[in-house]
């Protein structure tokens, strides 16, 4: 590959045209590394002109963002330090109310053009730090989903079945993960490929999600196995005289 060809596949990667190419990279050079207030407020207006936002969003410095013409951004979508957001070239949407926190990535790497490949988001859900997201297959998560740190969602896999070629060399599969409304996944957790989690599931730190889970399942283990219902009257008993703290994210942050 020469130095031109070189150029323009990195091109690519970054941006949808060289002259946005140019833009983005002025905007975020300039504003990128600004911290506090002052910096959030120049990067939520100036940043308006790189991406698609509704409203005014909330981005601390040091977050990376790659192909941001194809990032679309809900009403106060929070983009803590340290997020990657990869758009290439199925896009990213994100919906209102949303958290990334510290070191989250999404990361569509579609460099192969898969139909079906990106990432979208629902409402007012929450990732915790250094969740990563790979979205070759496209990721589909429904609203109030949140996870612990480290969670893997990966919608991509390689094929090995030639022990006499590099894997490198023997292409990927890529179905697609869906992730329901209201679900919840643990520390830790990582769902593979092809992978439906139904609405309302709990599942539980460490687990590895290999097969679809039933809506308002309690999952846990390796390979990640139903062991309760969530409408299961003893399940929720065990839960009664539990201390419990109520706060709603949406209402702290002054959301009606």
């Amino acid at each position: 590959m020469g130095l031109l060809q070189e150029l323009r596949y990195y091109l690519r990667s970054q941006s949808t045209s060289l002259p946005r190419y140019l833009l983005e990279q002025t905007l975020m050079s300039l504003l990128g590394g600004l911290p506090g207030l002052l910096g959030i407020g120049l990067r939520g207006i100036a940043y308006k002109a790189i991406l698609h936002a509704d409203g005014v969003p909330i981005i601390e410095h040091n977050v990376r963002l790659l192909n941001p013409a194809r990032i679309r951004l809900g009403a106060k979508v929070y983009l803590d330090t340290g997020v990657y957001l990869n758009a290439l070239p199925s896009g990213i949407t994100i919906g209102a109310g949303t958290n990334l926190m510290h070191g989250v990535i999404f990361h569509v790497f579609n460099y192969r053009d898969l139909p079906h490949a990106g990432i979208t988001v629902g409402q007012n859900c929450f990732f915790g730090e250094y969740t990563c997201i790979r979205g070759q297959g496209g990721v589909r998560i429904g609203d109030g989903v949140y996870t612990g740190t480290q969670v893997n969602i990966a919608a991509v896999n390689h094929v090995f079945a030639d022990p006499n070629r590099f894997i490198k060399d023997q292409g990927i599969t890529a179905d697609g993960i869906t992730i329901e409304d209201d679900v919840w996944l643990g520390s830790n957790v990582t769902v593979v490929d092809g992978v439906t989690i139904g609405r309302g599931s709990v599942i539980g730190a460490g687990a590895v999600v290999t097969k679809s889970i039933p809506p308002y399942s309690i999952a846990v283990g390796v390979p990640a196995k139903v062991v309760g219902d969530r409408r299961d009257p003893e399940a929720v008993k065990r839960f009664n005289d539990a201390k419990v703290f109520y706060g709603e994210l949406e209402k702290l942050r002054g959301q009606e």
